[in-house]
This record gives structure tokens, C-alpha cells and sequence, in this order.
């Protein structure tokens, strides 16, 4: 019997087996790019955006469970550039070495299939990392003639895009310079940013820092943000977001909208914010809606606020018209309720620290202030507050907010 076993097809038969899966196994590892490979020059004059393009395309076709492109420490200039998938890897890396930078003038943004400069789109488990630094070369877009309407007749474009892209992790890179907004999330469900410094001048129009839009289940951790505008605008469809240890100096604070612009119904809901400071800026934790819009926006909590010389450091404004046009009173309105402030401490450089300027129509509920302590920054006045229609509770709280109705 032994020997018709060995003289039979059997053990060829589970050689060959054992032969395919570890073929198999050998090629489901993780198999690494580099833009280099591909014709990148990396001299930060010479386009390298084909060159990405194609290092991408062998990134997001791989026949692996993950996939890596690398970015070595060279500067590489690149035209607005579009990183599309589904791609066959469930996971893929892109670890930033070097440094990227975008066109200098905005006539090199003629004929771009995109208007913002990195968009990355239909892309599951993403994951991009690095301490490179992105570069929008905005100060070509911030001047007047470029405010609203770039010279490509195309809106001021957006440094770094990613839309539709679940599971999505950032960590440990620099974005600097935006023409608009530096980073956006647009519809992704999972995201993860972590560690990152994001910068523009005060001055630079609407450079919010890091926008949240159409996206549930997102943490941004542990962060620098630095802008002209927002430093985090929450916008509508957004819910489960998760904010803690952001620093944000300079800029105009976290923001939940504008919500309801031109009427529209708009929602947001289960919005954290904790452990965050906030240095010089315009704001500190901000709600912002239009009159005229409907929708909610609700289950929002503020927890251990740092406030360090804070022009408005607790602010509902239901009356946002940011351009003074057209400002007219409007009776629909976007129904704010379930806000919680808890231990928010720190300076004002205004008398006015608590503002809680609410819809004459859709009165805000439930609104619960405790552990304030929020006092001036020069000590030539004491804060107060103000209410306008704004309901709940108030605890232990300098100023006082008895103003707030029960």
C-alpha cells in the first residue's frame, strides 16, 4: 500500500497545491512605487504630474492586498492633478517624503480637468503619510482681481480633495498656502486625520483650514491649524465627528457651518469638540446659520476649551451675512438645540465673551453652559453676556448667563 501511495499522483497533486498558495500568499504582499520609476524629476520646475499620474495608475491596479507609493525627499511640482479610483488594492499608502508645490501663476491652471489642485476620488483605504510639505502657492489668488474669480474663470481651487473616499487616514504631513480651502472632506464615511500643521497668513481669504462636508465618522486629532478663515468648518451632512487636541491660532476659530445659505435645509448633528486652544483668533467655538434656511443642527458638545486672548469665544449666530447684503429677517430658520459648553476657560478681548444670538422664529433648546470661566485679556473691563431667544441652563459661569431663558 505504501508503495502504490508514493507511485500515485497524490503527493505531486498536493505539491502542486501547496506550490499555488504559497504563489498566492507571495503575491498578495505589499509591493512598493516610486514616482522616480516613472519619470518624476523632482526639481520643482519641471512637471512631474504625468509621472504621478502613471506611478498612480500602477499603485491603484496592483494585483496586492496593499499597495505603497512613494514620494522621496525631492520637490515636485505639480499641475492640479486628479488620483481617481475603485483601485484593486483594499489598502493603499502614499508616504509624503519629499515636498510638493503647485503652479506659481494661475494661467498655468489653463486646460486642467480640475478646479481644485490634489483630488483624490473613489479611493477606500487610503492612507497617506509623511512629514512632506504641500504647497498651494496661493498668495497668486489672494490679491483682488483674484478673490472670487480666478484669471481661469474657475473659483479660487482647494489644496487638498477627497471625495468619496471611506476608510481614509492622514497623518504627519504639512499643507501650506491654499488658494481656498486647505483640506476638504467631501461624502467620506471613516476618516482619520491626525498630526498635521496646516498654515496660511491671517490675511489669506477663506483658507479654512480643514472642511468637513457630507462626511460622518471623522476624528481630526492632535493638530496645528493656522489660516485666514475656519480653522475646522462642519458643514451640512455631517454627523460623528470627533475633535480633540487641535491648537488654532491664528484664524476664526471651529466652526458648525454657515448652515441654511440661500434657504436650503441643511443638518449636522453629533459634533464633539474637546481639549482644543485657541490663540489670537477671530472666534473660539462658533455656530453659524443663515435666516431663511431650515434643518437642525443638534447633539453638539464643547468640552476643556483653552482660550488665550479670544475675540468671541462662545458665539450662536443665527444671523450670519458675513457681506452685510441682503441681510433681511427671514422667519424659517435652521433649528439649533442639545448644545453643551463644559469647562470652556480662558480671555475675551471683548466685553461680549458669550453670545447666544438665536432665530426669533426657531428659538435654540436646550442649551447647557457649566464650569465657564471665561474673563477679559487686558482687565480693563468684565466680560458679560448676551442672549437673544436662547433656552436651557447655566451653572457655575463667568460671566454670567442669566439672560438664558428656561
Amino acid at each position: 500500500m505504501l508503495q502504490y501511495w508514493l507511485c500515485s499522483p497524490l503527493p505531486e497533486l498536493s505539491f502542486l497545491i501547496f506550490l499555488l498558495l504559497s504563489m498566492a500568499l507571495c503575491g498578495s504582499s505589499d509591493k512598493v512605487f516610486n514616482v522616480m520609476e516613472f519619470g518624476a524629476v523632482g526639481d520643482g520646475v519641471r512637471d512631474d504630474s504625468q509621472a504621478f499620474l502613471e506611478a498612480w495608475n500602477a499603485v491603484c491596479t496592483a494585483s496586492t492586498t496593499s499597495a505603497t507609493l512613494t514620494i522621496q525627499k525631492n520637490t515636485f511640482l505639480l499641475r492640479p492633478t486628479i488620483f481617481t479610483g475603485p483601485c484593486k488594492p483594499p489598502q493603499i499608502y502614499i508616504q509624503v517624503l519629499g515636498d510638493l508645490t503647485a503652479p506659481k501663476t494661475t494661467s498655468d491652471w489653463y486646460g486642467s480637468k480640475s478646479t481644485d489642485w490634489l483630488t483624490f476620488i473613489y479611493i477606500n483605504g487610503l492612507i497617506i503619510n509623511g512629514n512632506g510639505t504641500l504647497d498651494g502657492q496661493g498668495s497668486v489668488w489672494w490679491s483682488s482681481q483674484n478673490y472670487i474669480k480666478g484669471e481661469t474663470n474657475e473659483l479660487r481651487p482647494i489644496a487638498l480633495y477627497f471625495s468619496f473616499c471611506n476608510n481614509l487616514q492622514i497623518s504627519g504631513i504639512n499643507v501650506i498656502n491654499s488658494p481656498s480651502k486647505q483640506v476638504k472632506l467631501f461624502n467620506c464615511i471613516g476618516a482619520t486625520v491626525r498630526n498635521l500643521q496646516i498654515r496660511a497668513p491671517p490675511d489669506s481669504p477663506n483658507t479654512d483650514g480643514l472642511v468637513i462636508a457630507l462626511s460622518s465618522q471623522v476624528q481630526v486629532l492632535d493638530s496645528y491649524i493656522g489660516t485666514g478663515d475656519d480653522c475646522i468648518a462642519i458643514l451640512t451632512g455631517s454627523s460623528n465627528i470627533n475633535i480633540t487636541r487641535i491648537a488654532c491660532s491664528p484664524g476664526h476659530g471651529i466652526s458648525i457651518g454657515s448652515l441654511g445659505y440661500q434657504g436650503n435645509y441643511d443638518t449636522v448633528e453629533e459634533i464633539h469638540v474637546q481639549d482644543c486652544s485657541f490663540t489670537g483668533t477671530q472666534n473660539g467655538i462658533r455656530i453659524k446659520t443663515w435666516q431663511g434656511g431650515s434643518g437642525y443642527a443638534r447633539k453638539i458638545t464643547f468640552q476643556r476649551i483653552t482660550l488665550n486672548a479670544v475675540e468671541n469665544p462662545i458665539i450662536i449666530d443665527q444671523y450670519y451675512c458675513p457681506h452685510l447684503i441682503n441681510c433681511q429677517n427671514k422667519t424659517s430658520a435652521v433649528e439649533v438645540s442639545d448644545v453643551s459648553y463644559d469647562e470652556v476657560q480662558g480671555t475675551s478681548t471683548t466685553k461680549n465673551a458669550i453670545n447666544l444670538s438665536c432665530s426669533q422664529s426657531k428659538p435654540c433648546t436646550n442649551i447647557q453652559l457649566n464650569r465657564i470661566n471665561i474673563i477679559s485679556a487686558v482687565q480693563e473691563f468684565e466680560t458679560s453676556s448676551y442672549c437673544l431667544n436662547a433656552h436651557g441652563t447655566a451653572g457655575i459661569s463667568v460671566p454670567n448667563v442669566a439672560c438664558l431663558e428656561k
